[in-house]
């Protein structure tokens, strides 16, 4: 029986672990997919859905929400909720751009410009929020 000599041994080795770092690779990679695709049929159909978020400080966003057909403007901390504010959909008076966001085709392509449509929802609820204090 012929022995292998150590560099040969070594380089067995060395394939050895990276064929079987491949595998584990690929399983987590199949895995982590499969996971998000559960997860993400868990949430269609719901009534609720986060239209846009935006950061305004360190752990602190403001979202518009739409559950049925009324908007919500939430700010969201590290330990609470605040609602900003509530509107339907005829007072939220959302563009047919805006609409589109929020309301996304299947594949889940938004349309040009939708980067923006949010700083100019926020305004409008702002402004909408403010007169109906006063």
């Amino acid at each position: 029986m012929v022995l292998l000599s150590s560099p040969v041994n070594s380089l067995i080795q060395l394939l050895g672990v990276l064929v079987i770092f491949c595998f584990v690779l690929a399983i987590t990679y199949f895995v982590t997919k499969w996971i998000g695709g559960v997860q993400k049929a868990q949430m269609t159909g719901r009534g609720l859905q986060v239209i846009d978020t935006v950061r305004i400080g360190g752990n602190k966003y403001a979202q518009i929400l739409k559950i049925g057909e009324v908007y919500l403007v939430i700010a969201v901390g590290k330990d609470e909720v605040t609602l900003l504010a509530k509107l339907t959909e005829e007072e939220a008076g959302l563009s047919e751009e805006e609409m589109a966001c929020a309301n996304p085709p299947k594949g889940g392509i938004l349309p040009p410009g939708a980067q923006e449509t949010f700083q100019e929802t926020l305004e409008k609820f702002r402004e909408r929020f403010s007169k109906k204090q006063d």
